[in-house]
């Protein structure tokens, strides 16, 4: 809402500037969205009559003028404007008066000499015609200062109100607001009933009482709708954003602004009968004041007549029933339409309105009687008339209620923190003229009719804080209790992983959660996957039950941008489908996963790598690091995503943890990469569990290596022998590890050979033959009897 500084300052005057003012208005909830001067800064102009305006010798658009600006004698000015003429009171720029982007200074024009300016409303800045001189209202005394005439020295505010502080849609709430922050005197403007004059009256009949429990109207007789409208009352509407129209329709607009009520004007004589507050009877049509016609829907609420609907309701008034230059009789309505019959119709039907924007916020609803009674009073005073009599219709128990609310003044302090006491509560809650009744330790309050948002504790609390200021509450440095909190060393943090995969190269990603119904299909065998009901996108609309095809999209967005290559890794939920009512979603299990992908070269280029492109053992490599000191599983696994034959699931302390392998060559193709990548997924739970430190010594001691090679058959998995030797190994070996598998000559086919070092080494003493050789026998006996293995020869 856009209001002027004087105007305001008419009904409550504070000991504040305006910058002090607007800061005011924004701590109190009131947000200053702009603030600027209602004309730009110039001096030396007056107001100026011209005397004479004789053609110049030497142009024909030219006018030699004498000018009275108070001063001893005339001054002779040139001037261009059409309507100069005799009579005229206009702006007169002396020399030295400096305007907007220019000086005025003694010349010459056209061999004529010019002593000033007579400007127009263009050149000073504030409206006006922009064909001619800037005519002032009134009769003004030449020579008198034009910022002072005209009232420039004023101050536009344009506040930005939350909804529910609708009684602030007014001067006189804002006037009210600024009084109870400050302690100045309001001086509410003075409204004298008009007495019944003639007879006229129409009646009003509510045939939907809930929709508008009350509605004031008054025919107005003998008016002079060619009145003019008086030159303050155009420039407080101006500045208030309203253009003059007539002084009917502007005396509408200005109690509007002034206390908050939205009124109509109709012509009485082009209306039948009784008025009716109702809904659309089907197929009725109406054109309104804008020009649109429309058909109204059904919960639509309407102002007619005993022949047809007049006006939408609260919105805007119609095209057949509104006031003209010809008007002599008017019916003026004052209404209280509820919000929720108001609210929405005007943007369902393509345009906004003042009226509509007051009413689906609340209007006071004791307001329409003595809205009526101004907007009498000031028809009167510039159009003439005689009153008729207030015709008032009413549904008293479909008005708003105002509750009674309690509010305990303890609360008021916990919650604010501040230490004000009942009385300091009470005093603030009587500013804003809320009904305060003791009960007991607290109180119970009531608001006024114009406050709608007066309905719980809560509420009140934030106007005692808003009251009080803001500004006014303490400002405590904030104080915490530090405390280390407690970390296991069996288990690692999310965190710790990012770095981890970050050392070895990788970097993060995060990709949507909603991802394609064929990434499902292709990379993870879901046919029945986790629908959205309403999907951002066609491409997302699915719940994604595997990481892999988030990875697989981002190395594709990247080998676009011709990135060779490329180690990335994402921390995220899937979403499956579970019956077993454990989830948190019933129905629905939403684990963290961890997935990784490489593609490209296994080391940036340099010069001593040939380029060889990443494979399984890389990234088997680089879980095996994330899984130190603990030890992986691998085995081979049949994967709808990956290539059936470079593809194994992962196994920790014998449970399954997750899958790596090499993206399947379908996938591949149909997707367009350029090289095959390798991806893993792992249930982040299993990442995070870390295996708890112990001290081994270092023996000082020298080590016993045994090299043990074994002919075995070719589909014996290297993995599961390992284990079996680790397993039987007593203390004194240290390790086991595969170092060499071999096929070829030497070995029968079907068969392979797998070389394992032994290391046995001992804290104590110095292991003698026969013990190294009782070990080395041990493993060679439980790798025949378990795997049927040969000793290599």
């Amino acid at each position: 809402m856009q209001f002027s500084e004087h105007w305001l300052r008419m009904l409550v005057n504070p000991d504040l500037t305006s910058d002090e003012l607007g800061h005011l208005l924004t701590m109190a909830g009131l947000e200053v969205e702009e603030q600027v001067a209602a004309a730009p800064p110039f001096e030396k102009v007056v107001v100026g009559r011209i005397l004479t305006a004789e053609p110049h010798p030497n142009a024909d658009k030219l006018r030699i003028c004498r000018v009275d600006v108070g001063q001893a004698e005339p001054l002779q000015i040139v001037c261009g404007a059409p309507n100069a003429s005799v009579g005229l009171l206009v702006p007169c720029a002396l020399v030295g008066a400096r305007l907007p982007g220019f000086e005025i200074k003694a010349a010459k024009l056209r061999g004529i000499e010019s002593f000033g300016m007579l400007c127009s409303g263009q050149e000073l800045g504030i409206p006006g015609d922009e064909m001619g001189l800037l005519v002032m209202p009134g009769d003004p005394v030449p020579g008198s200062d034009l910022r002072e005439v005209l009232g420039l020295d004023d101050t536009l505010f344009t506040i930005k109100l939350t909804p529910n502080r609708a009684d602030c849609l007014s001067l006189v709430g804002i006037a009210r607001e600024v009084a109870a922050l400050t302690g100045a005197p309001l001086r509410l403007p003075h409204i004298d009933a008009a007495e019944a004059a003639t007879h006229h009256q129409r009646g009003v009949v509510l045939d939907a009482p809930a929709a508008c429990p009350r509605y004031c109207g008054r025919v107005v007789a003998g008016v002079n709708a060619r009145a003019e409208t008086p030159g303050w009352m155009k420039q407080r509407l101006a500045r208030s954003g309203i253009r003059s129209i007539s002084a009917l329709v502007d005396v509408t607009n200005y109690v509007m602004l002034e206390l908050g009520q939205p009124l109509h004007a109709f012509d009485n004589a082009r209306l039948e009968g009784a008025i009716h507050v109702r809904f659309p009877i089907p197929g009725e049509a109406l054109e309104l004041l804008n020009g649109q016609r429309i058909t109204p829907d059904g919960d639509t609420l309407l102002i007619a007549d005993e022949a047809r609907p007049l006006a939408l309701a609260g919105i805007m008034g119609g095209e057949q029933s509104g006031v003209t230059l010809e008007s002599t009789e008017i019916f003026l309505e004052s209404a209280f339409f509820a919000p929720a019959a108001v609210s929405g119709r005007a943007r369902r039907y393509g345009f906004s309105s003042d009226a509509s924007h007051r009413f689906e916020r609340g209007v006071d609803f004791d307001l329409p009687r003595r809205a009526l009674e101004r907007a009498t009073q000031l028809i009167r005073e510039l159009c003439g008339g005689q009153a008729g009599p207030i015709v008032e219709a009413a549904s008293v128990p479909d008005l708003p209620s105002r509750p009674w609310v309690l509010l305990r003044p303890e609360r008021v302090r916990r919650l604010l923190g501040i230490d004000l006491d009942d009385v300091a509560i009470l005093g603030l809650l009587q500013r804003i003229h809320l009904d305060v009744q003791p009960d007991g330790s607290d109180y119970r309050v009531q608001g006024p009719s114009y406050r709608f948002d007066i309905e719980i504790e809560e509420d009140l609390v934030e106007e005692v804080a808003r009251l009080h200021g803001y500004d006014n509450m303490p400002a405590p440095e904030p104080r915490g209790l530090l405390a280390m909190l407690p970390q296991t060393e069996t288990a690692r943090s999310a965190w710790s992983v990012r770095h981890l995969l970050a050392e070895r190269d990788y970097l993060e990603v995060v990709s949507y959660a909603f991802v394609e119904e064929a990434w499902e299909r292709d990379f993870a065998g879901n046919a029945e996957p986790i629908r959205l009901a309403n999907p951002i996108a066609s491409q997302m609309s699915v719940m994604r039950s595997s990481l892999i095809g988030g990875l697989v999209a981002t190395l594709l967005t990247n080998q676009k941008r011709q990135a060779e290559r490329i180690r990335v890794f994402e921390l995220g939920r899937c979403f499956l489908r579970d019956d077993s009512g454990e989830g948190v979603v019933p129905g629905f299990h939403q684990p963290l996963r961890l997935g990784l992908l490489a593609a490209g070269t296994a080391l940036p280029e340099q010069w001593g790598s040939d380029g060889r492109l990443v494979d399984f053992y890389d990234l088997k490599g680089d879980l095996e690091a994330l899984f130190l000191p603990a030890g992986l599983e691998f085995a081979p696994v049949a994967h709808p995503g990956l290539h059936p034959g470079r593809s194994a699931t992962l196994h920790k302390d014998g449970c399954p943890v997750g899958v790596l392998g090499e993206l399947h060559p379908l996938w591949v193709q149909r997707y367009g990469l350029s090289t095959a990548p390798i991806v893993a997924e792992l249930e982040l739970d299993a990442v995070l569990r870390a295996s708890l430190p112990s001290y081994e010594a270092v023996s000082r001691l020298p080590a016993v290596k045994r090299d043990l090679a074994f002919i075995l058959d070719a589909e014996m998995p290297a993995g599961m022998v390992l284990a079996g030797l680790k397993a039987v190994s007593p203390a004194i070996v240290r390790s086991v590890w595969l170092f060499d598998e071999y096929h070829g000559k030497g070995v029968e086919a079907g068969k392979k050979s797998l070389a394992f070092r032994v290391l046995l080494q001992d804290t104590q003493r110095t292991l003698e033959e026969h013990e190294v050789e009782g070990v080395v026998g041990l493993l060679i006996k439980h790798a025949a009897e378990a795997y049927g293995a040969k000793l290599r020869g």
